[in-house]
């Protein structure tokens, strides 16, 4: 924050630069994943030709309030002590004042329904919610694309591949609210570390067409021990149906000739999963 000799701070509008700059933001955004926010807290300049404008034109916030904004309020006493929409908020505005990027984050997030979907919606839809320009949808599909990256470098040391949760944290955020069903395989060496994660197939609402033959292939060339297997069901709803069942079935006889072992094979909702070897179906 500028230095201030009153000790006040001011809620001034974004310049045309700070609109601009998709590079700069999407930089600010990158501590946000450990508290999400405070990627934005870079202060707007006061536009040219306000020095002399009347004080009675200004907002002035007391050290008081100031302690109590969104920005601050992160900082001091952690990402707890702020709201879902001031998180969003703080992302696509200036870190200071809250009005217009809380009213913009409040809109996002009523369009979206969750932050779950938010990171997995498509850009231009990002893009299509009023007060989200290119530079302000460009700060949320980066720092959307830095959790997948950091899931996926979790996934890849060897204790967080032999930790259930953090695989269906993966699967959910990956495939969870996409409205396609998605058939993921995760291949895996001898020690269960990532080798691989290949989206096999996209089918439609009802159908999905899946080959054991093609999988067990990309088994070997990867030179895969064993395979975690995934798909999201689109209604939320995670029970296996029938055709589940079978394809698990298929593909643990068909690995099993190749020795390769099928770990599991887990179906992912908006917000739960099912895993068969939990429930001793493998």
């Amino acid at each position: 924050m500028p230095s201030n000799p009153s000790g006040a701070c001011h809620d001034a509008p974004e310049s045309p630069e700070s609109l601009c700059a998709p590079a700069a933001r999407a930089a600010e955004a990158a501590p946000a994943l450990t508290a999400i926010a405070s990627a934005a807290a870079r202060p707007v300049a006061t536009p040219a030709g306000s020095a002399g404008a009347p004080r009675k034109h200004k907002k002035r916030l007391g050290k008081e309030a100031c302690k109590n904004l969104p920005r601050e309020r992160l900082l001091q006493r952690g990402a707890d002590a702020v709201t879902d929409v001031e998180l969003v908020a703080l992302l696509i505005g200036n870190g200071i004042g809250f009005g217009r990027s809380g009213d913009t984050a409040l809109r996002v997030l009523e369009k979206f329904g969750s932050l779950r979907a938010l990171l997995d919606a498509p850009h231009h839809e990002i893009q299509a919610v009023e007060g989200i320009a290119a530079a302000r949808a460009a700060v949320l599909i980066a720092t959307t694309e830095l959790v997948r990256r950091a899931l996926v470098e979790r996934a890849r040391a060897r204790s967080q591949v032999d930790s259930p949760g953090a695989v269906r944290d993966y699967l959910r955020l990956k495939i969870g609210t996409r409205r396609r069903e998605t058939f993921l395989c995760l291949y895996l060496d001898a020690q269960h570390r990532l080798l691989e994660l290949e989206e096999s197939t996209i089918g439609s609402l009802t159908r999905m067409a899946v080959y054991p033959r093609e999988i067990v292939r990309r088994a070997l060339e990867s030179g895969a021990a064993a395979l975690i297997v995934a798909h999201n069901h689109p209604s939320g709803v995670v029970r296996p149906s029938a055709e589940d069942r079978r394809l698990t079935q298929l593909l643990r006889d068909a690995l099993a000739l190749v020795d390769v072992r099928l770990t599991d094979h887990i179906v992912v909702g908006e917000s739960e999963t099912f895993s068969f070897a939990q429930a001793g179906l493998l």
